[in-house]
């Protein structure tokens, strides 16, 4: 469920079936969170939040409200664009390299480029459209390597550079960009 409040926002209310009180914490786009019991109303929740108002302005870096509208209209361009390429791409080189996968997945975690897991889903960062196409397509063919080698053992380097000769340089490069959108 979603607050709209005048000072923080849209604040994000979770209901929690194991939660016993009301907790509040800053999600990664600088909202204001809620956590709150399974069967807490809209009511309540907005009740708490008008009594917890100078508690959560001093201990909570919430952002402003301006800059989460911002952030979701970047992250909605972002999409709409990793949605036109990033399967493409993915299929050429999986077509180009002879690998097989199950499923892509677009994300926009904080932390991950990307990932691929064990039940051979692929999953992109939305925040890869910001980056030059050489990192673009090493992400892509380092998440590919990873259907034959689920570690980073010097099997899956060798199989990496066998698809990316300049992937070292791709690597420490990548590391001046954020995945965070």
């Amino acid at each position: 469920m979603i607050i709209e409040d005048e000072e923080f926002g849209e604040v994000v209310v979770r209901k929690n079936a194991f939660s016993t009180g009301v907790r509040f914490s800053v999600s990664t786009s600088g909202r204001l969170q809620m956590s709150v019991p399974k069967y807490t109303s809209a009511f309540l929740a907005k009740r708490f939040l008008k009594q917890n108002r100078t508690l959560i302005r001093e201990k909570l870096p919430i952002k402003d409200p301006s800059s989460q509208r911002a952030r979701d209209a970047k992250k909605r361009i972002l999409m709409k664009k990793a949605k036109e390429y990033l399967p493409y791409r993915l299929e050429y080189y999986a077509k180009l390299y002879g690998y097989s996968y199950d499923k892509i997945r677009l994300s926009h975690a904080g932390t991950r480029w990307g990932s691929c897991s064990s039940n051979r889903t692929i999953s992109l960062n939305i925040g890869l459209m910001q980056v030059p196409e050489p990192l673009r397509d090493y992400v892509i063919l380092h998440e590919l390597a990873h259907l034959n080698h689920m570690d980073h053992s010097r099997a899956f380097w060798t199989e990496v550079g066998s698809h990316d000769k300049r992937y070292k340089e791709h690597r420490s490069k990548l590391k001046y960009y954020s995945p965070g959108v």
